[in-house]
């Protein structure tokens, strides 16, 4: 029995060193940033995607201390649209769910891209690079999960301050509906800065991730044409923008994960991965939610298998791979008492998780490894 137990943890400890959705190749050779991109399409899957610190960190160590920095996979060629989104990742922005005070969401030009709140129900803007008061949102057991900070910080400013000292800027409908909000407001006249902003720029690979990591000195408004982004190998690894034909290093990423756009069975599904592939889809995380819920966004039907299935003689659900379900994202408590039913998640909306019969037939998410 102890022996058993000691590998099936060396096999957990694999798993979580080699089982990344994607992983980050370091390329010493300078280029510029086209060339970049086109050296990681043919021999990876795109120039780096960057969603969250974790990954910051896995940049800096694959980096080995190069302090010229490298190109990632964002850029701003053009004066584009601008896009709004929130500043916490995972939570999307939906033009349908906007709340701006009249008048505020025509855009008449202006340079005004962080969002203000001035209360619960009416949003504003401003200037990125004011100073006002803002609103940190904590993610952990506490007695308060929402902080008015009345110290007078840009946006920039106070992102990195709610990272580093709570979670994150307030981000996203559900906390700002919560009513303990509506109290933190109330205790100041002022419209502090929350967690909307938007920009015009872009991933390489298409995704709509919102993480920035930008330099305190840039603004989130950049005007200049042909400009991409690059990373500094530091301790706070903060991106710059630089002109795109200037030659770096960079980074690519393989991506562990494909969705195939045909509709199976639940059991056609895991057929056809472990026979192509791997298997499907394990998400045992956040950060694999964030990152499997941009992929279905391309899906044909509006649900996609993974690997969850629900073993109904023993009254439990488990992934394919033999991982704990520890980490759920259920829409509502599944039922406990069907059979021949499978995990599905939505490919719009929320990407929660659905239990469906076995025989309907979806799109699906393989892993490759």
């Amino acid at each position: 029995m102890q022996w058993s137990l000691i590998l099936l943890f060396l096999m957990a400890q694999c798993c979580f060193i080699d089982c990344q959705l994607y992983q980050f190749h370091y390329i010493k050779e300078a280029k510029k940033w086209t060339e970049a991109q086109q050296y990681c399409r043919e021999k990876h899957t795109d120039l780096a995607t960057v969603t969250n610190m974790k990954d910051m960190e896995r940049l800096n160590k694959i980096s080995a201390g190069d302090q010229r920095g490298a190109w990632i996979g964002l850029y701003n060629k053009t004066l584009g649209t601008r896009t709004w989104y929130w500043s916490l990742p995972g939570v999307e922005f939906s033009v349908n769910e906007t709340k701006w005070y009249p008048g505020e969401s025509n855009d008449c030009g202006k340079q005004e891209n962080c969002g203000l709140l001035v209360n619960t129900s009416k949003w504003g803007y401003a200037s990125c690079s004011i100073q006002r008061y803002f609103l940190c949102y904590n993610d952990t057991n506490t007695t308060q999960k929402y902080h008015l900070i009345k110290e007078l910080k840009t946006w920039q400013e106070a992102q990195r301050y709610c990272r580093e000292k709570h979670t994150d800027l307030i981000s996203g409908t559900k906390q700002l509906q919560d009513e303990e909000v509506e109290k933190v407001i109330k205790s100041t006249h002022r419209k502090p800065f929350f967690g909307l902003f938007r920009d015009t720029w872009r991933w390489s690979d298409g995704s709509s991730f919102s993480f920035r990591h930008w330099n305190l000195k840039f603004t989130n408004y950049q005007p200049n044409r042909d400009q991409c982004a690059t990373t500094k190998f530091d301790d706070e690894g903060r991106w710059t923008n630089e002109n795109c034909d200037v030659q770096k290093p960079f980074i690519c990423y393989d991506d562990n994960v494909i969705l195939i756009k045909e509709n199976k069975t639940w059991e056609d599904a895991l057929t056809y991965c472990r026979g192509h592939h791997h298997d499907l889809v394990t998400i045992t995380n956040m950060d694999d939610q964030r990152w499997i819920q941009e992929k279905v966004k391309n899906a044909s039907t509006p649900f996609v298998w993974i690997g969850l299935h629900y073993a109904w003689s023993l009254h439990f659900w488990f992934w394919v791979s033999d991982e704990e379900v520890s980490y759920e994202n259920w829409a509502s408590c599944p039922q406990m008492d069907d059979c021949d039913v499978s995990g599905a998640m939505e490919t719009r909306g929320g990407h929660k998780w659905l239990e469906k019969k076995d025989s309907e037939t979806f799109n699906f998410i393989c892993s490759k490894y």
